[in-house]
């Protein structure tokens, strides 16, 4: 059996308290970060590759299904705001499609050709690195599109939550993560889900930062989209370029577009 579909170790949930389904619950997600630990290197190997398609061009494509999909879609659409990337550098693809990200469209996920035909609408090449995140390791609509991207020579990986699983066959790249037995029995968007969720946290933060789209600890390119962001922009430049007065680090700011270019601009001048 997977161990994502193995019994949980607690049982009678109906009859416990809410005070102890939460601790209960809270001590099964402490394994996770521990269970992660644990496939760094392959993390590793993962992020680099990452990283070195994005430098020479190419583009990074999450593929998923259920709650697989939409933590791909979530980690896909962050990146232009967070690190000032272009739209369309990180790609978003869901079983079903975009009505998928908000209900779930039944059995697209059991398409084995849709996940390629998908890509193919990306005109997807062997520029880019394709990663199919799937907690069972068994999702045809992942599968079938991981095993077409190698036969047309296109760099793979996947996020899974079941060694030896099936979609890890299918991937250059594989990481592969035993969080053990849900709380619920089955319930994948609970420990899958949070360690699908740091796993894309690290691979997307760690290759743009090996992007050089982070200096020092700071995001420096990002996307001035709120007030927030904004007024975090603006002391940053002015941490950067030692301008006292914040309306005219924030009309610098403003004018240039990005803490990079605004403290550049100001070097140079």
């Amino acid at each position: 059996m997977k161990i994502t579909e193995s019994d949980s170790h607690y049982n009678d949930l109906e009859k416990m308290a809410t005070r102890e389904l939460l601790v209960h619950m809270n001590a099964e997600d402490h394994k996770v970060p521990e269970a992660i630990a644990l496939v760094i290197p392959a993390i590793e190997k993962l992020t680099d590759a990452v990283a070195q398609k994005l430098s020479t061009g190419g583009r990074l494509f999450y593929l998923g299904a259920g709650t697989s999909g939409r933590l791909g879609i979530v980690d896909a659409s962050e990146c232009p705001p967070t690190y000032g990337i272009p739209h369309g550098v990180v790609i978003g693809l869901i079983a079903g499609g975009d009505t998928a990200i908000r209900k779930a469209v039944e059995f697209a996920e059991d398409d084995l050709n849709q996940g390629w035909e998908d890509l193919q609408s990306h005109m997807v090449n062997d520029k880019d690195v394709v990663i199919g995140i799937a907690a069972s390791g068994s999702t045809p609509y992942v599968i079938g599109a991981l095993k077409k991207c190698r036969e047309q020579g296109i760099t793979t990986g996947c996020i899974t939550c079941n060694p030896g699983s099936e979609v890890a066959q299918h991937a250059d790249f594989p990481v592969e993560v035993n969080v053990g037995p849900e709380f619920v029995t089955g319930s994948t968007r609970m420990k899958s889900g949070t360690a699908q969720k740091l796993i894309l946290n690290m691979v997307s933060t760690a290759a743009m930062i090996r992007l050089g789209r982070v200096k020092g600890n700071k995001m420096v390119d990002m996307q001035l989209s709120n007030n927030k962001l904004v007024d975090r922009g603006t002391r940053m430049v002015m941490r950067n370029t030692g301008i006292t007065d914040y309306e005219e680090a924030k009309a610098l700011l403003l004018q240039q577009g990005s803490v990079r270019k605004a403290t550049e601009a100001y070097t140079a001048g």
